[in-house]
């Protein structure tokens, strides 16, 4: 096996988004804009409904996926197109935004606490504008793996093991894994070797070599890129570890941003836009 080896630690910065909301942005900011085909990651954590109760209104999308996965607390979703639901503590929600939608993410509260994720993944040019879509699973229908000193929630992608999640997505054929590891424990994985891949600590500190096969600690709320190979190895510090592994089939395309909108050009940018004000999403 060819061990990936960690090629760069990024640590998330405190920002706001929607109405106020307090949250940790990690790919989206200045030190990792994109990560091909990831776009943007946030963690958004507190127990003061102060930081988030006024949470995301009606806001619109194109072009790529968002992925709201929660940890505690609940997100009520509702669409211009008539959907609506509630994200629960343990579930996930993969929109497809592709043409255009108009949707709105409230907070509610439970025993006052929020935890979770936001990723966004692109989408390839030839379906940008593709309809609108969900895939919604709740805690009960997202399986978990169970190894020596290792749990594992798989959100979409198949384990070594062959555990496979619900998410299924073959335009970048995601692997999304919540990982929880005892103290010292160590835990191994394959990863398809054309795949961008991205560790994310969420609690604890890992181990993860590097290119002088030394060990690097990452910890709490920062996310390691991996590099080249076809498996890695991540190693629990002095404590218990809990963390998202994350990789992706990368696009290798032109990338516009334009606020909501991740397009290929400028031109589909103002078009975007345009389309937005004149009600056409």
């Amino acid at each position: 096996m060819n061990k990936r080896k960690l090629q760069q630690v990024v640590t998330g910065v405190a920002t706001t988004d929607g109405a106020g909301v307090e949250l940790v942005r990690v790919i989206g900011q200045p030190a990792l804009m994109d990560l091909d085909p990831f776009l943007l990651l946030d963690a958004f954590r507190s127990d003061n409904p102060d930081d988030y109760i006024a949470g995301f209104p009606p806001h619109p999308h194109r072009g790529f996926e968002t992925v709201t996965y929660l940890l505690n607390g609940r997100m009520r979703h509702k669409d211009n197109a008539g959907n609506e639901g509630v994200i629960e503590a343990g579930g996930v929600q993969w929109m497809t935004a592709g043409k255009g939608i108009v949707h709105s993410e409230m907070p509610e509260q439970q025993d006052g606490l929020l935890e979770g994720f936001q990723l966004w993944i692109n989408l390839p040019g030839s379906h940008k504008m593709v309809e609108p879509s969900y895939q919604e699973h709740d805690q009960s229908q997202i399986p978990v793996e169970e190894r020596p000193a290792t749990r594992i929630r798989v959100i979409s992608g198949e384990t070594s093991k062959g555990t496979t999640g619900p998410v299924s997505q073959p335009l970048t054929d995601p692997l999304y894994l919540d990982v929880s590891l005892e103290l010292a424990g160590s835990f191994i994985e394959s990863l398809p070797t054309d795949h961008t891949a991205f560790v994310y600590v969420i609690n604890g500190s890992l181990n993860i070599p590097d290119e002088n096969d030394d060990g690097q600690v990452v910890t709490r709320d920062q996310l390691a890129v991996l590099g080249a190979g076809d498996s890695v190895e991540l190693t629990a510090g002095d404590e218990a570890a809990r963390f998202l592994l994350i990789a992706g089939k990368p696009l290798n395309e032109n990338i516009a941003r334009g606020g909501p909108f991740v397009m290929n050009t400028e031109a589909e940018i103002q078009q975007a836009f345009s389309d937005y004000k004149s009600g056409n999403f």
